[in-house]
Formats: structure tokens, C-alpha cells, sequence
């Protein structure tokens, strides 16, 4: 496959980098810094069981999509029809768009915009730029995505490439288990700086994160979502296979950008307005990590 990654950070360059280490033609479009030190070295990708540096191509222009058969699209979900906008007069019209996002509802916005067929998934990895140019692996990898024309290519390319990826009637569930998990751990991460395995310790964070998600699921519930698996063995399972993962609510604070928060439990505050179920816990840490947002960009950071 031509595969262009839009929105290359962690996540794009994970997966794109596990692509291009199996032979796919992927370009990786991002920030000049990063995009520099790409074109020089190759992307390096740390993992637990290998470091190596991968060649791949990368550009800043959004045109550089242009003639790929998939494309990643992993931008911040404040950025999804800005983007979205952006790619659409130089997508081949044929090509699927990927959502590689956090948040429940950024394939219908992306959709929106485009005219290609977009299909949603739903990503489990812990990764983090460690610096332009290196991506480092903390855990997990694992895809589910939607149904769509070319899902079933799409996901045995992913399975060969050593991505674990399942097709799901269900993604929309699928989409809401993930924000419950991101809901219980980012703002808490972000506001500590702490990693999931030391933050679990804290006075009261279990407790908390036990109301979080009570909320998230009686939001859900009236939303008529129907949530895969047993949620509460997926909260602990999180800070047990990612002990040393920061999230990345976390990591946007810690360099002074603003955070996909609206997008995470500040959705499940605006939805539980409008069905009339109360979300005190989500609320409470979308306001803390608004606030912290709001100090640093007075403050210039």
C-alpha cells in the first residue's frame, strides 16, 4: 500500500513506522522539525524488543497525501475538519481515511468534510515522542476499526506488519470503552505528571476514577451505546500493562500545548447535560485541566 500518515506524533508514527518496516510506501506528514530529522536519520522507533531507524518519506504539506490508498489521520481532535479540509483536493478517490483519534465522534466530523469513505478506530498503544525524529513504544498496539470497503486489505496489511487489528460491528462501542479509559486517567495523569502505575497509588485516585467511570457509563447508557468487554477489568488492566505510560493529556501539558480535553471528559459533560445525567467527577477534571491550560498560555509556556 501508499500509506500518508496526517498528523504525524506518537501514534501516526508508530503505526507508520510499522508499515514502512514491512515494505509499505508511507510518508509522514508533520512538523518541520520533525519532518527534518526524518528526511536526515530515518524515524527511529524504540520498542522493548528492537531500536532501530526506519526509512520512510515525510513532508509538512498536506498535499503529500496525494495518490496513498490509506490514510492515518491521527491530528488532535480539535483539529479534525481543519485537517480534514486540508487533504480533501488531493485525496485519490478511492482512498480510505483512518481516524486514529481519542474521542467517540471525529469520524462523523471528518465525514463531514470529505467524500471519501472514513472509517473510525480505535487505537490501543502507549507511545511518546521522545524527541524530532524518535518515537518510543511503551506497550500494546493493538487496532480495532470499522467496516468499510477496504478494512478487510487494510487489516491483514496491519496483521502482517506485527499490528494486531480486528474488524468491529461495534466501534461506536468500542470508541466510548476507550474514552472511559481516557476519562479515568488522562486528566488525573496530567494534573499529577505522574504515570498510570505511580498515579494508581495516590490517596483516592481509585475512588475517583470508580466515579469517572460510573459517569461515563450512565452517559453511555443513555446514549444507547452499547460498551464491549468488562470495563472495570480494562481501568486496571490499563495502569498494569502501561505502568510508565504519562497520557497524553499528560504529555500536552508538559510542553505547553493545549490538550484534547474538550474532546474527552468535557464530552461526557456536554452529553450528560443534554440527556439530563449529572457527570460532578468528569466535570471537576475538565475544569482543573482547562485551568492548568489557561495558566500556561497567559503565562506564554
Amino acid at each position: 500500500m501508499k500509506v500518508a500518515v496526517m498528523g504525524a506524533g506518537a501514534v501516526g508514527c508508530y503505526y507508520g513506522a510499522m508499515l514502512a518496516r514491512a515494505g509499505h510506501d508511507v510518508v509522514l506528514i508533520g512538523r518541520p522539525s520533525h519532518v527534518e530529522a526524518v528526511k536526515a536519520n530515518g524515524l527511529r522507533l524504540e520498542t522493548k524488543t528492537f531500536d532501530e531507524r526506519v526509512r520512510l518519506d515525510a513532508s509538512t504539506e498536506a498535499s503529500a497525501v496525494r495518490g496513498s490508498d490509506l490514510v492515518l489521520f491521527c491530528v488532535k481532535s480539535t483539529d479534525s475538519e481543519s485537517a480534514a479540509a486540508q487533504i480533501k483536493p488531493h485525496l485519490s478517490p478511492d482512498a480510505l481515511v483512518l481516524t486514529l483519534q481519542n474521542g467517540v465522534d471525529n469520524d462523523e466530523r471528518v465525514r463531514s468534510v470529505l467524500s471519501n469513505e472514513v472509517a473510525a478506530a480505535v487505537v490501543y498503544v502507549a507511545t511518546e515522542m521522545a524527541g524530532p525524529g524518535h518515537v518510543k513504544h511503551h506497550g500494546r498496539g493493538e487496532l480495532v476499526i470499522a467496516p468499510s470497503r477496504a478494512s478487510e486489505q487494510v487489516a491483514r496489511h496491519l496483521i502482517a506488519a506485527g499490528v494486531p487489528t480486528q474488524i468491529s460491528d461495534n466501534v461506536r462501542g468500542s470508541l466510548w470503552a476507550k474514552l472511559i479509559l481516557n476519562c479515568a486517567y488522562n486528566a488525573l495523569s496530567a494534573v499529577s505528571q505522574l504515570p498510570y502505575g505511580e498515579l494508581v497509588k495516590g490517596v483516592g485516585v481509585n475512588d475517583v476514577i470508580r466515579d469517572v467511570v460510573a459517569e461515563c457509563l450512565a452517559v453511555a447508557a443513555a446514549e444507547g451505546v452499547v460498551i464491549p468487554g468488562d470495563t472495570d477489568a480494562a481501568i486496571r488492566a490499563i495502569a498494569q500493562s502501561m505502568p510508565s505510560q504519562y497520557s497524553s493529556t499528560a504529555q500536552d501539558l508538559a510542553r505547553g500545548k493545549l490538550s484534547e480535553i474538550d474532546h474527552l471528559n468535557g464530552l461526557v459533560v456536554r452529553r450528560g447535560e443534554a440527556l439530563g445525567v449529572p457527570t460532578p467527577a468528569n466535570r471537576v477534571l475538565f475544569v482543573m485541566v482547562k485551568l492548568l491550560e489557561g495558566k500556561q498560555q497567559k503565562a506564554g509556556v
